[in-house]
């Protein structure tokens, strides 16, 4: 994203499940600005097209696009990706199927219990002969021949469009892999291969093949997505770096993401946590928990230190992905989840209206009561300013629909039954936020937290009620935080080698030479892609365990350490962690080395200072307190009118076109230099 002579505009779109989000900021002026419109589910490139004409932007102009897409999640949840195949060892084709014992603690003693079929079903999984041992010696030639007949089983017969390629150890040594997808395409230049060994160079075979699978599943998908936007750019003019952000942060060359997508399968979520890390070192508050409430869905994550929790396994729909990712706990609740009755008792998502019909306030067809239809009726969002006036919203639908649905079940009003919409959201968005915090040992009070989202300023300052957090932090621009957080994006190349040795075992000079190859990768792809070296920055952990264990721990490794300084440092993190160290060997499980590409950060500028006075509401409005149980008078104020340093007392309401902060009898407000609103709790009432 370095920029470009003449090419002063940085812009991100960030397509979910209900909104498309961009911003563009303007580096000659130091202007930002935002547009919010309804997702094309059918067609989101489409959004993206929608956001340069909405905001008028003159593609030859923009110096660089950094997107972040649910595109490759959505098509694993809904199954809509290619037809693939599987060709692996002979003996070992059910082992995608065959797996770990995974079953969902909540179906633990179910009788009636069952799996969702594979994506690849046992037809179109082909061993063939072929075999290389856990120290990367060939054992058994490549039978050239029958991946040959492999191959054309699966195009052929099965009709396959993708070929998924993953032999034992191939993280060791690839060579079989690499000759079995240059055979296929040699014959069948249009059919997708992917190989394990070029998408995850770890050990675990089913996790490593799952991964691979995925990868292959979406891949053409993908492709066909990007290329499609990559044209649509340049029909506006564009002609700059194109970036989609990855899942554990930065983000990778569109060009690279065609190969790897898998990698950028949770990007959406990850644009907001790359912003919040850089909240949480511009306020110098180290420990916050970051909530993006959306449309769709409520994604939280813990940032300790100032960076996210970052992890090396994911799983989806019962399968296991081992990519870097944030530690993101996500639940199906967000402004779009429809409240039912099951069983006589209240349920909030994870089904949701999406974008179409959406809501029943939103007058487009939708019958079935939503988290905004409960907040309309609450009283917290004025349905002549919804999206800044862009939509009106239908108060009088939003309660009639609430009051059938689920207050005449369960004889309630309208108004009841719209708070036991918030209290259901409120107690499953809780329950996430504890797994991540109270589970892991964290307590949420030593926290602050920072909401965004649509929804986020709305409903996390009860999160945070709830909880006893610090304070809540509302960034700028909340709606669209994740695709600002996106500018915020640095290029990232994540490289791994397995071992599975006792640290004692190794001679250092050894270790880092292993170290030096993965980092001369590194800065070779870091090189191509335009970073000269003082813009490079070279991350080094190894992934440590004590014999015998299971998982491990992330232990940073710099140029001067001996293994002892190394052992030592897995030693105090082990004890931070479980409160105890081992007397056992510590065991290196994986070397893992990350290059970041330095990109020119937007600059955050200070709020202007209000001169003399105060903030003056624009009105009152009668909306439900939770602090009091009951409704009353809430000022109204427009964010846009608020400076540096103002105080806001509850009860109040903070304006904006594409979000509202409701603010409880129990709260006050304060304006930080940033122009980010603090808020905090325990005003007596």
């Amino acid at each position: 994203m370095t920029k470009a002579d003449g090419l002063h505009q940085r812009l991100a779109v960030d397509i979910g499940g209900t909104f498309v989000d961009a911003v563009v900021f303007d580096s000659a002026t130091g202007e930002w600005r935002l547009e919010k419109s309804f997702s094309t589910r059918d067609n989101p490139a489409h959004g993206v097209n929608e956001a340069f004409n909405r905001l008028k932007i003159d593609g030859s102009t923009v110096g660089s696009f950094v997107h972040g897409t649910t595109l490759g999640l959505n098509t694993v949840l809904e199954r809509r990706g290619v037809v693939t195949g599987i060709i692996t060892n002979s003996g070992f084709e059910d082992v995608f199927e065959m797996g770990r014992y995974m079953r969902d603690r909540a179906e633990m003693y179910s009788l009636e219990y069952n799996l969702d079929p594979p994506l690849v079903p046992k037809r179109r999984r082909i061993g063939v002969p072929c075999r290389i041992d856990a120290s990367g010696e060939e054992l058994i030639p490549l039978d050239e021949n029958e991946v040959l007949n492999a191959a054309r089983i699966l195009i052929q017969k099965w009709k396959v469009r993708s070929i998924a390629i993953c032999y034992l150890h191939a993280y060791r040594n690839p060579v079989h892999e690499r000759r079995t997808a240059e055979i296929i395409r040699e014959e069948w230049p249009d059919v997708t291969v992917s190989i394990s060994s070029d998408i995850v160079r770890e050990y675990r075979e089913y996790e490593r093949t799952c991964t691979t699978v995925v990868n292959a599943y979406i891949q053409p998908i993908f492709k066909n997505y990007i290329t499609d936007l990559d044209t649509r750019l340049k029909t506006n003019g564009f002609d700059g770096p194109f970036y989609i952000t990855r899942s554990g942060g930065g983000a990778l060359m569109a060009r690279d993401a065609i190969n790897i997508p898998v990698h950028t399968i949770f990007s959406g979520p990850a644009g907001g946590l790359i912003g919040s890390s850089l909240i949480s070192q511009l306020l110098e508050r180290p420990n916050i928990i970051s909530v993006d409430i959306g449309g769709t869905s409520t994604d939280a994550c813990v940032i300790r230190g100032g960076e996210p929790t970052l992890k090396y396994e994911a799983e989806l729909e019962n399968t296991r992905l081992m990519i870097p990712t944030y530690d993101i706990s996500t639940i199906g609740a967000g402004g779009g989840s429809i409240a039912r009755i099951e069983t006589g008792l209240l349920k909030v998502g994870p089904q949701s209206a999406g974008a179409n019909p959406g809501p029943i306030c939103y007058g487009k067809g939708g019958s079935q009561p939503t988290f905004t239809d409960a907040a309309v009726v609450l009283g917290y969002i004025n349905p002549e300013r919804f999206l800044g006036g862009e939509l009106i919203l239908e108060y009088g639908a939003a309660e009639k629909g609430i009051e059938e649905n689920i207050g005449a079940p369960l004889d309630l009003t309208a108004l009841e039954a719209a708070r036991g919409i918030f209290d259901v959201t409120l107690a499953r968005t809780v329950s996430a936020i504890r797994e991540i915090t109270v589970e892991q040992g964290l307590d949420p009070r030593d926290f602050d937290m920072l909401a965004f989202g649509g929804a986020g300023p709305m409903f996390v300052p009860l999160v945070g009620r709830e909880l006893n957090a610090g304070e809540i932090i509302i960034p700028q621009a909340p709606s669209v935080f994740s695709a600002w957080g996106m500018l915020m994006s640095d290029l990232v190349q994540e490289f791994a080698q397995t071992f599975v040795v006792l640290l004692k075992d190794i001679d250092i000079k050894y270790f880092k030479e292993e170290v030096l190859k993965l980092t001369n990768l590194a800065n070779e792809c870091l090189e191509r892609d335009g970073f000269l070296p003082p813009d490079r920055i070279i991350q080094c952990d190894a992934s440590l365990r004590y014999f015998g264990q299971e998982h491990t721990l992330e232990v940073p490794f710099h140029d001067d350490d001996t293994l002892g300084e190394l052992c030592e440092r897995f030693d105090a993190l082990h004890q931070q962690r479980y409160g105890h160290i081992m007397p056992d060997p510590v065991q290196l499980i994986h070397l893992r080395v990350r290059g970041i590409g330095k990109n020119e950060h937007p600059e955050i500028k200070k709020a202007p200072t209000r001169l003399n006075g105060k903030a003056t509401p624009i009105g009152t409005r009668l909306a439900y307190c939770f602090a009091i149980r009951d409704k009353t008078e809430f000022r109204v104020f427009l964010r846009k009118d608020l400076k540096a340093n103002d105080t806001i007392e509850g009860p109040s309401i903070i304006e904006e076109d594409t979000t509202t902060l409701i603010l409880h009898s129990d709260q006050r407000l304060h304006v930080d230099d940033f122009g980010h609103l603090i808020i905090k709790g325990e005003i007596k009432v």
